[in-house]
């Protein structure tokens, strides 16, 4: 079998996975693969819950509102993600949705909303956002989940951020230079490593402020244009993967 099969349906479920087992699924998962993809009795399901690998299943049917999954045979082992963490100013739905998800794909293992002075949307959906983790882990075959933190302020974590952890701070304002070569050498001796993505007005001068004073800080420019928030993140999460993180093998 190869190593990820795109062919198969693919759910994420809370219960333990092993051979053998039959696990019951919610109202809302049964309605979805079994009224919405209309599969039927023995269909064959992969099913992972982010901690014991993923696991090829069928499908037991138990009515319209019911349904299980028999654990068959374990398909690919538990993996691990970087040490990665994504700090960002809230953002709108549709982009916040955007940016959660295409964090999940680049690897991210947690993800921090945070208040910056500037913020506009000042209150996170925890749960629709948890809802993105696991749709984006569906969809690309991904076995771990980011773990989705409760919004606080900028000024809190940086007054408790740990000395091992490099931060990268993305700055417009930052001189242009080549981002990988600065990457690279700013991570030396790092094994544990944050992105952070301001609001859509920038940091303030304070906010720059306690961000230079920080030792374990990395000033990045993300090249000659301005970017988005959520096309920041994108942008800034690939360089440190590229860089720091799991692309190098």
């Amino acid at each position: 079998m190869s190593r990820l099969d795109f062919t198969s349906h693919r759910l994420c479920v809370e219960a333990p996975l092993a051979g053998g087992e039959t696990i019951g699924l919610t109202r809302e998962q049964t309605n979805y693969l079994v009224n919405v993809l209309r599969l039927g009795n023995g269909a064959p399901v992969l099913a992972f819950n982010g901690r014991d690998g993923e696991w090829r299943a069928a499908l037991a049917p138990a009515g319209k509102k019911t349904a299980a999954l028999r654990i068959e045979e374990q398909t690919r082992e538990q993996d691990f993600l970087p040490d990665l963490d994504l700090l960002f100013a809230p953002l709108k739905h549709a982009r916040l949705d955007y940016m959660a998800q295409k964090a999940v794909e680049m690897g991210a293992r947690r993800l921090r909303p945070v208040l910056t002075r500037r913020t506009q949307a000042s209150r996170v959906n925890l749960e629709r956002m948890r809802a993105n983790v696991v749709e984006a882990a569906q969809q690309c075959g991904i076995l771990s989940l980011a773990e989705v933190l409760d919004e606080e302020k900028l000024d809190s974590a940086l007054a408790d951020w740990p000395a091992d952890r490099l931060l990268v701070f993305c700055d417009e304002a930052a001189e242009t230079a080549d981002p990988v070569a600065a990457l690279r050498a700013a991570g030396s001796g790092f094994e544990k490593f944050a992105v952070l993505i301001g609001p859509e007005g920038g940091f303030d001068q304070s906010e720059r402020d306690a961000l230079a004073g920080m030792k374990s800080t990395a000033r990045l420019s993300l090249g000659p244009r301005v970017l988005r928030a959520d096309t920041a993140a994108v942008a800034a999460l690939a360089l440190v993967e590229a860089a720091l993180g799991d692309w190098r093998g």
